[in-house]
């Protein structure tokens, strides 16, 4: 028996199944099966930490549509190129189930929207975010289960037992249609799988939250901070191994960038906010009444 073919990962066959003229994308699939987890895993933390569980309820729409919207935003602002050019179609800056959602917008614009959201309810944000973070970043890990199905976001050519089979996919008209066709069988190359390696990352950072915050009881946007530096510092390396066309700047990969940026305020976030973790009246929001 030859010893020389190394095992690899295959990708799945299509990642849009047809219900009549209604497509099944498995991308938006994993995003949806995400938020969910997210907000079931929120609820008990915040529960924990003496919060109304119905709060997480309430703010899961406003933070999904800002989510959304400043996750596509950052994308289509940071990957201009494959919207707006001599051949492409601008339109397609709306198709989020194609893929594509930065998830600094989205973070970013969902803080904000929260915190707006929060402060009209006379609710404090620190708590209510500290308890939601290592939901976040479950719902990242789970996810990027969506750039498998759409054959995205990968790396260079590699032979390692876990490189990702890439198939050539076609339409009913025979035509290439890597999103929405379906595979001929045909490997076309063996990559790295960067999303397997963020999904790896991610999970490790969601134990690592839960096993900071239980054993130093951290408090007032901490595990929000750790949340934030710990992702950017697995993304710092993962986007040296993505080949995806990327904007440049200074000769580097904008994510890169932003994600050594982000990590430095909230590694000095961590360290300068106050230490300890509120009280569950304070969490309610109610620290003058006591």
């Amino acid at each position: 028996m030859s010893t020389d073919v190394l095992a690899s990962i295959p990708s799945p066959p299509q990642g849009v199944w047809m219900l009549g003229p209604l497509p099944i994308r498995a991308y938006a699939l994993c995003i949806i099966l995400g938020i969910l987890v997210a907000i079931w895993v929120s609820q008990k933390r915040y529960a924990a930490r003496g919060g109304d569980p119905q709060v997480v309820g309430d703010t899961a729409i406003v933070v999904v549509i800002a989510g959304i919207i400043g996750g596509r935003l950052y994308h289509v602002i940071t990957d201009h190129q494959k919207y707006f050019c001599d051949t492409c179609n601008p339109v397609d800056a709306l198709k989020i189930t194609n893929g594509g959602l930065g998830i600094w917008g989205a973070v970013a614009l969902g803080a904000v929207a929260v915190y707006v959201f929060l402060r009209i309810k006379g609710v404090p944000f620190a708590p209510f975010a500290d308890a939601v973070a290592p939901a976040v970043i479950l719902a990242q890990a789970i996810g990027r289960l969506g750039n498998w199905f759409n054959q995205e976001l990968y790396g260079g050519p590699t032979d390692l037992p876990w490189g990702l089979e890439l198939y050539q996919r076609v339409n009913e008209a025979g035509k290439y249609a890597p999103l929405t066709g379906r595979s001929t069988g045909e490997i076309i190359a063996v990559v790295h799988p960067t999303f397997l390696y963020e999904i790896v990352w991610n999970l490790l950072v969601f134990a690592v939250l839960l096993w900071a915050d239980r054993r130093f009881r951290l408090g007032h946007g901490r595990v929000f901070a750790l949340y934030v530096a710990g992702y950017c510092l697995g993304r710092f390396f993962i986007e040296h191994v993505r080949v995806d066309e990327a904007t440049m700047i200074f000769g580097l990969r904008v994510n890169i960038i932003v994600s050594a940026v982000v990590f430095i305020v909230a590694v000095v976030s961590f360290v300068f906010l106050p230490k300890g973790r509120e009280s569950e009246a304070e969490v309610r929001g109610e620290k003058q009444q006591v």
